[in-house]
């Protein structure tokens, strides 16, 4: 389609209520698919959303003019769309916009009821963001407000940038009448700017009606519009009620015989005004001109509105204001105080502290036999600036094991970043904290919350299994984290590719890290024995072997141990000899029995075909010299 020149950022007048949208239009425009992808705006008519797309095209084709860039209603993509079904070319049609580097489509809220559309959309939207294309899309209304949206794409709108154009303020719909008349070479009597951008047009579009309107008038008869003859050349115009300022301001005297209702509506209104915000509601009021019917109502209505717009913008300034453009907007429009109060509840979402983490050892300091592979693993995924695996994956059968890891973790992160934003929780608590936030209206500030995280440590990530929503949004958490370079640890009660119910994308990435056994929990105490184990209070009958056929233990492994104790290792190395294992093998300098059949009548094997389950991990590694490689020191555990 083709593009209107005139609609480029130069031409574009920016203002309190379209300053976020400008700004994150240029930034779709200058770096596509590097910021807020998609990029979703919506306003009502006329508001200066289709101005945006084409200034976008504009500014990436001169700039960038090897990109692919393709601008176009909804309303032709459908009919592509249906002319590609009709001739059984769908295939084609999909190569036809995959490869684009940057899409823009306006009148999104025509996807309402277009099943076939919106899936193949949905296809478009994951090819074009995987190769790093960037999209921006235009609705007259929010995507929660489009009916059957599907909440896939719902989704993927929230994952990006939504941002509603607001009404402009007076000052900015007199800029657009300036601009406007300039371009077109044209200058205007005194007074009639002023007084049309002080008329409730509802939009840009009819402003910009009413100024054609005159400035047609004015070339055809050569001479300027007076301000007297304004609101006759209007008249008929929607929002075209128009006040003509009296030349002779009143006295004093006549002020202060005004009647009260009027005086008191003045005096409130120019409060409001003096504040930065505005008084339509008192000012329809003051046109009357006999005493309006439940003024008082409304004017204490108004005050009401007016005392409640300051407490937020105080509690906003303490939460820090995450979101400054649209809370300047909102607060300056008493007549938008829901959107103000729901404004206000997102912010105090975006900024909820995440839940702490319970006192304890650090990773260095763990105890209880856990993994040390897991321990090395972690420490380097925290202190490496790129590391080679994220995220890691951990899977153990104790719960309890997984979550004491996964603090351990967080101490160590906080102990060398204090001010880095950690999340310890569970699948079930993500899933609920997601569901609740729906519920409250405030999912995407539950999301951007959820993105600034630094390190996420997530347990009973077999859980996600039962909830299908909840996969989506973690889904778009793990990828949006990555991008960040932030960190990720996972425990699971058993391996990725054992979870059932799954969504294979996320399958993937957690297999596309490290995956790690945690083990078990460690063994009972020796106190309280296992059945079928003797132990040295028992009578035990012993063996003695020759002093010289007994190899040197390894500490914690018998050293210094009585005759009992060895019998009872004996013992328990017998229980635990390898399957197969026909006769002990010779150990040391051949003085040992060959004969599997010992003296004692029992079978003995040697301690090489042994497997050795002790639960202190470091009594188990042995420290020895590599000869292969580089000649690094190597840990093994027997």
């Amino acid at each position: 389609m083709d593009l209107d020149p005139r609609m480029t950022f130069d031409s574009f007048v920016v203002g309190p209520a379209n300053r976020l949208a400008a700004a994150a239009a240029r930034r779709a425009a200058e770096s596509p698919g590097k910021g807020y992808n998609p990029l979703f705006l919506y306003s009502d008519s006329g508001l200066g959303k289709s101005h945006i797309l084409h200034a976008i095209a504009h500014h990436c084709t001169r700039h960038y003019p090897e990109r692919t860039v393709r601008y176009q209603p909804l309303e032709l993509y459908i009919s592509e769309l249906a002319d590609a079904i009709a001739s059984d070319s769908e295939a084609s049609l999909d190569v036809r916009y995959r490869d684009l580097d940057l899409l823009l489509l306006d009148d999104v809220q025509f996807l309402a009821g277009q099943r076939q559309a919106q899936e193949m959309l949905l296809r478009l939207l994951d090819r074009i963001t995987a190769r790093e294309g960037q999209v921006v899309l235009a609705s007259d209304r929010s995507p929660a407000q489009i009916d059957g949206l599907d909440s896939r794409l719902l989704n993927r709108f929230s994952g990006g940038l939504i941002v509603d154009i607001g009404t402009p303020d007076m000052e900015t719909r007199s800029a657009i009448l300036r601009r406007k008349a300039e371009e077109r070479g044209a200058t205007l009597a005194e007074g009639v700017l002023q007084s049309l951008a002080k008329a409730p047009f509802r939009n840009v579009r009819e402003l910009q009606g009413a100024l054609n309107r005159i400035l047609v008038l004015q070339e055809l008869e050569g001479r300027p519009i007076s301000l007297e003859e304004l609101p006759a050349l209007i008249q008929g115009l929607p929002g075209a009620r128009i006040q003509v300022p009296d030349p002779s301001p009143p006295s004093g005297r006549q002020a202060s015989t005004a009647p009260a209702w009027r005086r008191r509506l003045e005096a409130s209104a120019e409060a409001a005004e003096a504040e930065g915000v505005q008084a339509r509601r008192l000012r329809r009021l003051l046109e009357q001109p006999r005493e309006p019917e439940g003024w008082e109502a409304a004017l204490s209505d108004f005050e009401a509105a007016l005392d409640r717009i300051r407490e937020i913008r105080r509690e906003l300034d303490s939460l820090g204001n995450p979101w400054p453009e649209a809370a300047a907007n909102l607060l300056r429009n008493p007549d938008r105080l829901d959107e103000s109060e729901a404004l206000l509840a997102s912010a105090r979402e975006r900024v909820r502290p995440f839940g702490s983490i319970p006192e304890g050892p650090e990773l260095e300091r763990l105890e209880d036999g856990m993994s040390r592979l897991a321990i090395r693993a972690a420490d380097r995924l925290l202190q490496a600036d790129h590391p080679d695996y994220n995220p890691l994956f951990l899977h153990t059968t104790s719960q309890g094991r997984g979550q004491s890891f996964l603090a351990a973790v967080g101490r160590s992160h906080r102990s060398r970043n204090p001010e880095a934003r950690v999340a310890f929780v569970s699948a079930a608590e993500f899933a609920e904290e997601f569901i609740d936030a729906l519920a409250r209206g405030v999912a995407g500030a539950w999301r951007e919350r959820w993105w600034t995280v630094d390190v996420l440590l997530l347990h009973g990530v077999h859980e996600l299994s039962m909830m299908e929503r909840a996969q989506d949004e973690f889904f778009h958490l793990f990828e949006a984290l990555k991008r960040r370079n932030a960190r990720i640890f996972l425990v699971a009660d058993r391996i990725p590719s054992e979870i059932e119910k799954v969504d294979d994308r996320l399958l993937s990435r957690f297999e596309g890290g490290l995956v790690v056994d945690l083990g078990k929990a460690p063994a009972r105490p020796q106190s309280e024995p296992s059945p079928g184990i003797p132990t040295a209070s028992e009578p035990v009958p012993t063996t003695p072997s020759p002093p010289s056929t007994r190899r040197p233990q390894s500490p914690g492994i018998g050293a210094g141990a009585s005759e009992q104790e060895l019998e009872l290792l004996r013992r328990l190395a017998a229980m635990t000899a390898l399957p197969g294992a026909g006769r002990s093998e010779e150990v040391d300098s051949g003085e040992s029995p060959k004969d599997p059949a010992a003296s004692d009548g029992g079978w003995r094997p040697s301690r090489e075909r042994v497997i050795w389950d002790w639960p202190i991990i470091e009594e188990q590694i042995v420290e020895e010299y590599s000869n292969q490689g580089r000649g690094e020191w190597a840990s093994k555990a027997r």
